[in-house]
């Protein structure tokens, strides 16, 4: 089993949840994280870190993020890895409450 990020994390990209991934699973893309399903540990230490709550157990994503199961897939092979967590996006707080952000990912 895997976590998985999902739409809440657009044009977030927070990332409290890198400093407390114990294997360096999580891969940063413009404007978004994903989680590696191969890598992770399912550790669970990500998910609280999440302040917007975009961090769900693979048996608990909403059955409306659902396809973002396989998008961390997709992008954890073509994103790189991040191992450090860095200065949220700059308009962060505009986007903590928006919906329905996948059309705003940028790859």
């Amino acid at each position: 089993m895997t976590f998985v990020v999902s739409d809440s994390c657009i044009k977030c990209k927070l990332t409290d949840c890198v400093e407390v991934c114990p294997v360096d699973c999580l891969y940063e893309g413009p404007n978004f994280l994903v989680i590696h399903p191969d890598e992770c540990i399912d550790c669970a230490l990500c998910e609280p870190e999440c302040p917007v709550d975009a961090i769900f157990s693979e048996d608990e994503l909403p059955e409306d993020q659902q396809e973002y199961l396989a998008l961390n897939a997709e992008l954890c092979e073509i994103w790189p890895v991040i191992t450090e967590q860095k200065d949220p996006l700059p308009d962060s707080d505009d986007w903590r409450e928006v919906k329905n952000k996948r059309e705003h990912l940028e790859r």
